[in-house]
């Protein structure tokens, strides 16, 4: 893609926007109903809060150092390994099913939850079936490496090793 901001901005106004904004919106409405449990509406604008970031770096990301956008039609020339990616696989779709949680917790909607719970079934299937062996691919012992230092959903944050300290 020549222009891959421009082919992001496309991709984000039609599908995380279908998927982030109008379906919670269609399940409640943006209406208020009784919190799911105490608390239930300050973890979800901590989930907001948290997945917000993350979903601006990812598509950035995929701009800046992949050269392309997340959309399949118009991938990334470069495996991208920078930035949220140096922790979890799939921080795109992680941040995606955070915004979505948070509405459900937010709002006080067990049907936006059970959303969230099914989009997380679909983007395990889509990766496991179509996105890492298309990476694998494309990329080869690149991918693999980077499979074996990143897990695929669960974030690592590797500790950093201590300076020894020298006795005086």
């Amino acid at each position: 893609m020549r222009h891959p901001a421009l082919g992001t901005l496309v991709f984000l106004l039609v599908v995380p926007m279908t998927v982030i904004v109008y379906v919670p919106h269609v399940l409640t409405h943006w209406e208020l109903r009784p919190p799911l449990f105490p608390g239930a509406r300050v973890a979800g604008i901590a989930l907001f809060l948290a997945g917000l970031p993350l979903f601006v770096a990812f598509n950035l990301r995929f701009v800046r150092e992949g050269e392309g956008t997340p959309a399949p039609i118009a991938p990334t020339r470069r495996l991208v390994v920078g930035g949220p990616f140096r922790y979890v696989r799939n921080a795109g779709y992680l941040a995606v099913l955070a915004l979505v949680a948070a509405q459900g917790f937010f709002f006080g909607s067990g049907l936006v939850l059970a959303y969230a719970a099914a989009l997380f079934v679909l983007f395990h299937g889509f990766v496991l079936l179509y996105e890492e062996p298309t990476l694998r691919r494309r990329f080869g012992g690149e991918y693999d490496a980077y499979c074996r230092q990143v897990p695929r959903w669960i974030p690592h944050f590797p500790r950093r090793p201590r300076p020894e300290s020298k006795a005086p």
